[in-house]
């Protein structure tokens, strides 16, 4: 992952933050599911605070768990935050608040067998995502914060530098931490 102190910033780069942990049983699937921040929260956003430099814009995902992380880094630096529905994660639809174990095979191995294009019951496929995120990112000014998920973290990555889905899916998002992206040369 692209991580870095905000060396993209003064380049003109992106600046991703994912959501601080949250707080869900292990097993259960939740993407559009609003879940609790996990009690370790309140640390990682301190720690993001200290290693992202001053800001002017922050855009976030609208969902709960990104509000405090996007608020705390617009307070410290005199700003609002913009929010933006096109960054939030991926739509498990039908499947979400389930328990992978407890969702039939017959349903999710066709879509772990085609997880790009496929899309769960009442969901999205990973290439509408990209869109959405796509079509968000072209309206970004240079230099902004971006407070999202995994999901759009990723898909902006293979937007922006021309990543596989492959490569970004191999590596973990860390939460709260500054992840620095430049657009990839013509």
């Amino acid at each position: 992952m692209c991580s870095g102190r905000g060396d993209g910033l003064s380049a003109g780069g992106l600046t991703f933050l994912r959501h601080p942990s949250v707080s869900v049983p292990q097993g259960l699937c939740y993407g559009r599911l609003e879940v609790g921040l996990a009690g370790e929260a309140p640390d990682q956003i301190a720690a993001c605070l200290a290693a992202l430099p001053r800001v002017s814009r922050v855009v976030a995902s609208p969902m709960r768990r990104c509000r405090d992380l996007a608020q705390a880094v617009a307070d410290r630096d005199g700003t609002t935050v913009q929010y933006d529905p096109r960054l939030m994660e991926y739509d498990f639809g039908a499947w979400e608040g389930r328990f992978w174990a407890d969702i039939p095979r017959a349903q999710s191995e066709p879509w772990t067998q085609a997880i790009v294009d496929a899309r769960p019951p009442g969901g999205e496929s990973f290439l509408d995502l990209i869109a959405r995120v796509r079509a968000a990112l072209e309206e970004m000014p240079q230099g902004a914060v971006i407070v999202a998920h995994a999901g759009p973290i990723r898909a902006a990555r293979m937007i922006l530098t021309e990543a596989s889905f492959d490569t970004v899916f191999a590596e973990r998002v860390p939460h709260a931490t500054p992840i620095v992206m430049q657009r990839a040369a013509a």
